[in-house]
């Protein structure tokens, strides 16, 4: 079995995934269908987020304090959210987005000091 720490991040990554196209696919592919469709179609995704994010944190627990568990989860959700913003949702790539993970490299630093 994989370490904790790697182990957790690459389900905490795959819920990402999940729970990206949850927040923000029916944006793009139900566009048309009535809020509704798409709440119902987001629940189903999500699902599958948190069956992965669940034993993702219980995990990363093992290891990591609360506050160690939630930042990484956020450094990864920008990791997730820029490739699929630009290549799946035609969005700009935007330096905006540099700054972001600039000040997410920050929060890293400061919660997993020691």
């Amino acid at each position: 079995m994989p370490h904790p720490l790697l182990l957790t991040t690459l389900l905490l990554t795959a819920s990402n995934v999940f729970m990206t196209f949850a927040w923000y696919g029916h944006l793009k592919n139900l566009s048309q269908s009535p809020w509704y469709i798409a709440a119902l179609t987001s629940w189903g995704i999500a699902l599958f987020e948190y069956l992965l994010q669940v034993p993702a944190n219980r995990i990363g627990f093992a290891e990591l304090n609360l506050g160690q568990l939630k930042i990484l989860q956020e450094a990864i959700t920008l990791s997730v959210f820029v490739p699929f913003a630009v290549l799946y949702m035609d969005q700009p790539l935007k330096l905006d987005y540099l700054y972001a993970a600039l000040c997410l490299i920050g929060a890293v630093f400061f919660i997993f000091r020691t």
